[in-house]
């Protein structure tokens, strides 16, 4: 009888999440359907030339690129190592000095307050140990420094599609928190505790007009969006499973388009001070 170990355990999960970012085109997603995300969260920090910024959970460089635009010494971080190359070669396009590497967001490989603003967009939220990754967050923060975070809310239509996912995948292993509960302040605010200050919290919303109908949004998600790529290949063998997930995605997507084609997918943009 084979033991696995608490380590060895965690490390299939990260191989897991490894491979599931690396399917469809995520850079895809970043660049047609979220690009103004990044922005936004280099806004809400204040990024001046010459700060220290680590984008944590970078995928291709969603925050990474606007950071350095705006004269930032950045290191993007991701523990997918083809959504870092997609990113370096858009830097590389561009000009940009942006310093690239493969890093687990629940082990940075980065020193104690080492940084001035340490950001995420998207990412962090995906780390399996909620507590671990926010941990990391803190220490790698200069006192003083800024933390930003945006994150799909549980409400919003991200949060709404991970939880029409659930029935057709795997449940996941015990301990490993729900990806949308960073979209909760409340949850954000206990990660981090009292090591924080000055912490503010909005939801936003960010317009897509990407897509006609919900089945045009499923058929790019389910082309281009790694988790929803691993759903559909957990249920490969399952035809009428398939057509079931197939039904629900194009129904949630009908559900939220407010008319021609357009939707607002909520977000929650947080930033907070280390004490």
């Amino acid at each position: 009888m084979t033991t696995i170990t608490v380590d060895t355990a965690d490390q299939l999960l990260k191989e897991r999440h490894r491979a599931m970012w690396a399917l469809g085109d995520y850079p895809a997603v970043a660049r047609e359907i979220i690009p103004a995300l990044g922005p936004v969260l280099v806004r809400a920090a204040a990024v001046r030339p010459g700060q220290r910024v680590l984008d944590v959970a970078a995928g291709s460089g969603n925050v990474a690129l606007p950071a350095a635009r705006a004269g930032a010494e950045v290191l993007a971080t991701d523990l997918t190592p083809d959504l870092l190359a997609h990113g370096q070669r858009e830097a590389a396009a561009e000009g940009l000095e942006i310093a690239w590497r493969e890093a687990d967001a629940e082990a940075l490989p980065c020193e104690d307050g080492e940084y001035d603003a340490v950001l995420s967009c998207v990412g962090v939220m995906f780390a399996p140990h909620h507590q671990a990754s926010a941990d990391e967050l803190v220490r790698v923060c200069r006192p003083g420094g800024t933390i930003g975070l945006v994150s799909w809310t549980p409400e919003g239509f991200i949060g709404q599609l991970f939880a029409t996912m659930r029935p057709y995948v795997p449940a996941p292993p015990a301990g490993v928190q729900p990806p949308p509960l960073w979209g909760d302040p409340d949850h954000v605010r206990g990660l981090l505790g009292d090591r924080v200050s000055s912490v503010t919290a909005q939801r936003q919303r960010l317009l897509v007009d990407r897509f006609a109908d919900g089945a045009e949004f499923r058929d790019y998600f389910k082309s281009h969006y790694g988790p929803t790529v691993a759903a559909y290949r957990a249920i490969a063998d399952d035809p009428e499973r398939s057509a079931a997930l197939d039904r629900d995605l194009a129904a949630l997507g009908d559900a939220h388009d407010l008319g021609g084609g357009a939707m607002e997918w909520e977000y929650l943009l947080l930033t907070a001070t280390r004490r």
